[in-house]
């Protein structure tokens, strides 16, 4: 069996598909929670409240019983997924989709966090000193508001996408075991179930791997989380 680095092409292709979902993951909820962030840092309205625990639910609840959630909302039976279905022919449960859905759910409230520190730790007079000026009010966030937050807007989208990488439990239950879902968690379970030492040293080989990508991203999301409060400092 030809591997690269002590891993195999199967294992590669774990790793890279982990990587490719957790990516289009954060692209697909980066807008999202962009705007989230700002709202619940810069607005006070009636069910503040709400809108956060139910952001934050993700967090707290088992991420098996998010996936079910998620498979009993959006698979081909489900309230919206026999929509698409009939209307689309659009089929989302066990299939690469829901895998980049699964892990955007599930890391989506640690990216509104991160983001909505960062509106709420400038100046707003900025931002009011720009619409003063005459900046509309889109104008003025894109310009004065994003540019300020930027460190937190990269630290929360970088966490989200270390929290993607490592998503087992809705991924499991949402977008199933496929070649089109083997993430690398899936990966390590799977090899976890194997006989032999052969699939024993592969397995480790994999936990190393992702621990290692893990750790760049948490290491790259603190670094500009820091670097972020030092600017604010200043």
């Amino acid at each position: 069996m030809n591997t690269f680095c002590g891993l195999t092409p199967e294992d590669w292709h774990a790793v890279l598909l982990s990587v490719r979902i957790a990516a289009l993951a954060v692209l697909l909820s980066l807008p999202a929670g962009i705007a989230l962030g700002w709202l619940l840092a810069r607005k006070s309205f009636r069910g503040k409240a709400l809108l956060e625990t139910f952001i934050n639910l993700p967090l707290v609840l088992p991420p098996v019983v998010t996936g079910l959630l998620l498979l009993y909302l959006l698979g081909k039976r489900g309230w919206i997924g026999h929509w698409l279905f009939a209307t689309f022919g659009l089929e989302i449960a066990l299939t690469w989709r829901a895998a980049v859905l699964a892990v955007a759910v599930m890391g989506f409230p640690l990216m509104v966090r991160a983001i909505r520190l960062a509106f709420a730790s400038f100046d707003m007079r900025l931002y009011q000193v720009a619409r003063s000026l005459g900046a509309r009010p889109i104008d003025a966030f894109f310009s004065i508001s994003v540019p300020l937050a930027r460190d937190g807007i990269i630290a929360g989208t970088v966490l989200a996408f270390a929290r993607g990488l490592g998503e087992f439990g809705a991924t499991l239950m949402f977008a199933g075991i496929t070649p089109e879902t083997r993430t690398l968690p899936i990966q390590v379970y799977l090899l976890n179930n194997q006989p032999g030492d052969l699939a024993e040293a592969r397995m480790w080989r994999v936990v190393v791997v992702s621990v290692l990508i893990a750790f760049a991203a948490l290491a790259a999301s603190e670094f500009l989380q820091r670097r972020g409060s030092r600017q604010e400092v200043v």
